[in-house]
């Protein structure tokens, strides 16, 4: 089995699925695209290394981090993968704008979790700064992209039982 880098540093063995039939729908915003991008493709890769066709992989794009929600809603709604995952990089300023933002995020993908029919993998990064988005998208500490494909492969996996 193959081992990613988690944000702690440390070694996280990618999770055979129960299936390599399942589907996985990955939403990403294109704010702050450098980061997305490579959240994103951390997702991509795992999936595949975990044995998910590449065709079963599906890709979407959205403007920011608020409308992750409505995509993933709709693509749950429409086409009941096994699993969605949504990413995003929201960096602190200088305003309450990110405070409102990443609450939206956070609670409408808990309300989508909540109905327990798709789960829905919170691949957002909630950073004060650049470097600590960097850090965590393929730098030091990981890439939470490749985690948030682990989770939705757990989560899948339950809900195949």
């Amino acid at each position: 089995m193959s081992t990613i880098l988690n944000t702690n540093g440390a070694r996280l063995e990618i999770p055979e699925p129960a299936s390599t039939d399942f589907t996985f729908h990955i939403v990403t915003a294109d704010w702050n695209p450098s980061i997305t991008y490579a959240l994103r493709d951390g997702a991509v890769e795992t999936l595949r290394k975990a044995g998910i066709k590449g065709e079963n992989i599906r890709l979407h794009s959205v403007p920011g981090t608020v409308e992750l929600v409505n995509a993933a809603a709709m693509l749950v709604n429409r086409w009941q993968p096994s699993g969605v995952i949504i990413i995003g990089c929201v960096i602190r300023g200088d305003t309450p704008h990110f405070d409102y933002v990443c609450q939206q995020a956070a609670q409408g993908a808990a309300i989508l979790n909540a109905r327990g029919e798709t789960p829905v993998t919170f691949g957002v990064l909630t950073v004060d700064n650049l470097e600590q988005a960097q850090e965590r998208a393929g730098g030091a500490l990981g890439n939470k992209g490749a985690e948030a494909a682990c989770a939705a492969i757990l989560m899948a996996n339950l809900h195949a039982i």
